[in-house]
């Protein structure tokens, strides 16, 4: 049986190294991410640290066998909580067995981008993939 503790830590190392190298062959930007070992002994901490303090979300990393589209709500709870204690905008990643990795923000993020009137549109989530979460993220960030 795996270690579930492992395994996440795997999956952060892997992930980071990921969202790097896309950043930097797509974007041509280069943002340097590492794992926060405070998450073990600090609540409301993301998952990894972005190098820049300007970068605009806190990345909360989940790696499963299985489980539903979107995430838990618990992770994404978990995110949010980390987010709003630094004022940044949370982002989930999740990636279960034998599918791609997923990211989810909020819908008003995406608005956001789009210079789109600021809607209420409270609880709503929007999920996506690598390219388009760092095309959102250089958009959004101001360093």
């Amino acid at each position: 049986m795996p270690n579930s503790r492992n395994k996440g830590a795997n999956f952060e190392r892997s992930t980071a190294i990921e969202i790097m190298r896309h950043f930097y062959e797509e974007l041509g930007i280069r943002l340097t991410l590492k794992r926060d070992l405070e998450q073990y002994r600090a609540a409301d901490h993301g998952d990894l640290i972005p190098d820049d303090p300007t970068f605009p979300f806190v990345l909360e990393l989940k790696r499963y066998a299985d489980g539903p589209i979107g995430g838990r709500d618990v992770w994404w709870d978990q995110v949010v909580k980390a987010s709003k204690a630094v004022n940044k905008y949370p982002c989930l990643i999740y990636k279960y067995d034998r599918r791609p990795m997923r990211f989810v923000m909020e819908a008003q993020t995406v608005f956001s981008v789009y210079d789109m009137p600021q809607r209420q549109v409270p609880h709503a989530k929007v999920e996506m993939e690598l390219p388009l979460f760092c095309w959102i993220a250089r958009e959004l960030w101001k360093p």
